[in-house]
């Protein structure tokens, strides 16, 4: 990543980290190619924010059709309408500490950070006072995307193991 005029190593992610990234950018972006909604982008692939200067690499990041103008070959011209971070042990800090406060400030309209070695998932979504405000899952563990236009997901799928069945998923879904 580029923060403030420096790069700044990362330590390649483990395993499970790609596998879960790998099981949400597939069935967000099925979702979203579905239903003609954007685009879904796994790292590494730079989000640059005016506010620092940087240029972050989410996990996954996902841009509305009405936001692609600022989509070119390399990178994001401003931020995505959701970001997702996978907690890697050497990230915990910087993924809930500034990089939150950086996707807040940059108007990022929704933020998932998701710790698999608590099994939790945070889920914020900007409110009206530019603050992230944390938004639950429902009873049943249904968390529905603000961001992405009637995606939704159980949580428990984020950490079973092995993945959920994409079939069964599509078919939960009504998309087949």
């Amino acid at each position: 990543e580029w923060v403030d005029g420096e790069i700044t190593e990362m330590s390649p992610p483990i395993e499970p980290h790609q596998d879960l990234t790998l099981f949400l950018a597939t069935i967000l972006r099925l979702f979203v190619q579905q239903n003609s909604l954007g685009k879904v982008i796994i790292a590494p692939f730079q989000m640059k924010l005016e506010i620092r200067p940087s240029g972050r690499e989410p996990d996954l990041l996902f841009i509305k059709n009405e936001n692609l103008a600022r989509l070119n070959p390399k990178y994001l011209d401003g931020p995505a309408d959701l970001v997702v971070e996978v907690i890697s042990p050497e990230s915990r800090a910087r993924d809930r500490g500034e990089k939150f406060y950086e996707y807040e400030q940059a108007s990022v309209p929704e933020y998932w950070i998701l710790d698999q070695a608590r099994k939790k998932a945070e889920f914020y979504v900007r409110g009206a006072d530019g603050f992230y405000e944390l938004a639950n899952a429902d009873k049943d563990g249904i968390y529905r995307s603000a961001a992405v236009s009637g995606f939704w997901l159980k949580t428990d799928w984020l950490w079973q193991e092995p993945a959920p069945n994409l079939i069964d998923i599509l078919i939960e879904w009504g998309m087949i």
